[in-house]
């Protein structure tokens, strides 16, 4: 009589885990097109060094034929992002993009090492 009820108890119990099931849910994101838009703008602005109010470190001021020598040693040493800025009659070697002044100067103790009259002006650009 014993193994019955328990039989009879195994068998109501499976017949009651066979209505439990797991739930289904789904999760639907919707951006604004707008968004998607600025960070591209963003990206495009970013790999075009057109960010406004940036750091940058100056390597060289003077004569065309020396900047480019200057920017090809650096390149050679460094990953930063490098440029020739010229403001009559002389040409200017910058480099970097640095958000804040903080990560200019970690940059700088190490450019530094290198080109020791590195300095970091702030450019005020169009």
């Amino acid at each position: 009589m014993k193994i019955s009820k328990l039989h009879i108890a195994c068998f109501l119990a499976g017949f009651s885990f066979v209505n439990l099931f797991a739930q289904d849910a789904s999760v639907s994101i919707s951006e604004n097109d707008k968004i998607s838009k600025l960070l591209s703008v963003n990206d495009e602005m970013t790999k075009n060094n057109e960010i406004h109010n940036r750091f940058k470190i100056q390597l060289f001021y003077g004569n065309n034929g020396e900047a480019n020598k200057v920017i090809q040693e650096y390149r050679d040493l460094f990953d930063y992002a490098s440029e020739i800025v010229y403001e009559s009659p002389n040409y200017k070697v910058w480099v970097g993009n640095f958000r804040n002044r903080l990560e200019a100067d970690r940059a700088l103790l190490k450019i530094k090492e290198s080109f020791p009259s590195a300095f970091i002006p702030k450019p005020e650009r169009k």
